[in-house]
């Protein structure tokens, strides 16, 4: 796939990111290391939480969609970063064996006014479970550099993710 620059990203671009699998392992795995609650790494104690069971910690879900997004569209594109997250929910548990898919929804595409090799790009994401219940939203902003003279725009065939 040709690289993607700024300028060949739509206000109301739809891009489906892929899905992963969650294991219980993955769970605790993480969880261990990054957010060690009782109901993310105990299995007793998350059955007597609130939860009623084991789940995902909410940064767990967060860095899933993170690879998703590289996957899925980032990889492709000329991303410089990014200044920051706006707002993440996360509105479901996610727990051992569910399926997660994401999509992206691109909000915004404004190129820099002091920086005239770049731009940023405001995109909603939103994350399913295999039974279709989002689980997670995120507005987040990426920088992308813009494409020089010598770089052609785009054919609309490389578009594969667009809806």
């Amino acid at each position: 796939m040709e690289k993607r620059y700024l300028e060949d990203f739509e206000v109301g671009e739809t891009f489906e990111l892929g899905s992963c699998h969650v294991s219980r392992e993955e769970i605790l795995e993480f969880a261990r290391r990054y957010d060690p609650q009782p109901f993310h790494v105990d299995e007793e104690a998350a059955r007597q939480s609130i939860y009623g069971g084991l789940i995902a910690s909410g940064w767990h879900t967060t860095a899933m969609l993170m690879r998703l997004l590289v996957d899925g569209m980032a990889a492709g594109a000329a991303s410089m970063g990014s200044p920051g997250t706006d707002e993440i929910r996360w509105l479901k548990p996610v727990r051992p064996g569910d399926t997660l898919s994401a999509r992206a929804v691109i909000l915004d595409v404004v190129p820099s006014r002091s920086k005239p090799d770049r731009g940023h790009m405001r995109a909603s994401y939103e994350v399913f479970n295999q039974k279709g219940e989002k689980v997670m939203t995120m507005i987040s902003r990426g920088i992308y550099a813009r494409r020089t003279a010598s770089q052609p725009a785009m054919d609309e065939a490389p578009r594969q993710h667009r809806k």
